[in-house]
C-alpha cells in the first residue's frame, strides 16, 4: 500500500493499547481509524489521542465494518488465535500481543493463513526494545564477554499474584507463558545456536486464589553445551539478579533496580560488565520510542524487512509449549519442533 497511510484499528484499549496509539501517532505511515473497548473511559484516552478514530463496543463490528488495513490485538492470550484469525479471514494485516497463541499448531495457522493472502502477522516483541536488553545485546555483539555459555534470567519476588487474567492460566498460558514470552524472546533473540532440549517445572505450593504456577522454570538447553534459564516466581523471598550473563571473556550482570517508582519489575536493569578482575557501571542505551511500529509501516509501504519474524514468536511459543510438556513429567526433556533455526 505505498503512498498511503496505513489505517489500523485497535482490538482492546488498556495500557498497552495506550502505548500502540502514542507510537501510532509517532511513526510514519500509521492512523488510528478506528479503537474497541468495552470501557468508556478507555474510549475516551484513545479519542484524546487520536480524535478522528471511529470508536466500537463491539469487536465483530469493527473488524467488519472499519475500514482498516491492519488491527492490533492486544486481548488476553486465550483470545489471540480466534481474533487473529478473524481479522486475517478479513484481510487485515495482524499485529498481536505476546504470546502469539497459546500452542505452536495455532501459530502455525496463523502464519499459514497470512502467507497465504500475503499479509503482515507480526507479535509485539516490545522487551526487545528494553533500554537493559539493548545495552546487555550491544555488549555482546561487540564481544565483551567472548561466547556465553551459561544465560540466567529472572523475574518476581515473594508477593501475593493479582486476581487479574495474567494470574489464571487458561487464559494467560500460565506462569511460563506470562513473563516467558518476554524472557524467552530475548534469550533467543541473543544465542543463535539450535535448540536441542528443553525442561521445565511448574511449582504450586502457597497461593491458592489464582491457577498458574507460584514458581516456574525454563532451561533451555542449546547445542555446544550452552544453557539458558528462566524463572518466574511469586515465592522468591530473596530476589536473583534480574539477568546474570556467562561468556568465555567477562560477565555481565543486570541488577534490579529498587529506587524508582512503580513496579520493579517494568524498570530497566543496573548493568554491569565483569571482565579482566575488574567490574564497570554500564550506561543503558536510550529506548527507541517507535521503532517497532516504524518497522511495520516501512515493511508495509516499502517492503523493509523487520527484525521481529512470526517464526521467532511462533518458536517461543513451541519452547513455552515444551517447558510445560516437561513439567508435566517432572521435568523431563522435550526437543521442541523448531522451525527458525
Amino acid at each position: 500500500m505505498p503512498n498511503q497511510d496505513i489505517k489500523v484499528g485497535l482490538l482492546a484499549y488498556g495500557a498497552i493499547g495506550d502505548e500502540h496509539n502514542r507510537a501510532i501517532a509517532a511513526a510514519a505511515h500509521l492512523t488510528l481509524a478506528a479503537v474497541c473497548d468495552t470501557n468508556p473511559e478507555r474510549i475516551a484516552a484513545a479519542l484524546s489521542i487520536a480524535p478522528a478514530a471511529q470508536t466500537f463496543t463491539d469487536a465483530n463490528r469493527m473488524l467488519n465494518e472499519a475500514d482498516l488495513d491492519l488491527v492490533i490485538i492486544s486481548t488476553p492470550p486465550n483470545s489471540h488465535f480466534d481474533w487473529a484469525h478473524k481479522a486475517l479471514t478479513r484481510g487485515l494485516h495482524v499485529i498481536l500481543e505476546k504470546p502469539m497463541a497459546l500452542t505452536a499448531a495455532q501459530c502455525d495457522e496463523l502464519m499459514a493463513l497470512a502467507s497465504a493472502q500475503n499479509l503482515l502477522l507480526v507479535v509485539y516483541q516490545n522487551r526487545r526494545y528494553d533500554q537493559d536488553f539493548l545495552t546487555i545485546k550491544e555488549l555482546v555483539e561487540s564481544d565483551q564477554i567472548g561466547q556465553i555459555f551459561s544465560y540466567e534470567s529472572f523475574v518476581g519476588g515473594y508477593s501475593k499474584p493479582c486476581n487479574f487474567w495474567h494470574s489464571m492460566a487458561d487464559v494467560s498460558g500460565g506462569a511460563i507463558f506470562d513473563w516467558g514470552s518476554h524472557f524467552i524472546d530475548q534469550i533467543m533473540a541473543l544465542i543463535p545456536a539450535p535448540v536441542e532440549t528443553v525442561t521445565g517445572i511448574n511449582q504450586k505450593l502457597v497461593w491458592d486464589h489464582v491457577t498458574n504456577a507460584d514458581h516456574a522454570q525454563v532451561a533451555i538447553n542449546f547445542v555446544g553445551n550452552v544453557q539458558a534459564t528462566f524463572i518466574n516466581s511469586d515465592l522468591a523471598a530473596a530476589r536473583k539478579p534480574k539477568f546474570y550473563i556467562l561468556g568465555t571473556k567477562g560477565a555481565i550482570v543486570g541488577d534490579w533496580d529498587t529506587s524508582g517508582d512503580g513496579a520493579v519489575a517494568d524498570l530497566p536493569a543496573l548493568i554491569s560488565l565483569h571482565k579482566d578482575g575488574t567490574v564497570t557501571k554500564v550506561a543503558l542505551k536510550e529506548r527507541p520510542a517507535i521503532s517497532f511500529h516504524a518497522s511495520v509501516g516501512e515493511f508495509l509501504q516499502n517492503g523493509t524487512a523487520m527484525a521481529i519474524t512470526a517464526m521467532q514468536s511462533r518458536d517461543v511459543v513451541a519452547i513455552m509449549q515444551a517447558a510445560e510438556e516437561s513439567a508435566l513429567i517432572k521435568g523431563a526433556p522435550i526437543q521442541p519442533a523448531l522451525i527458525s533455526r
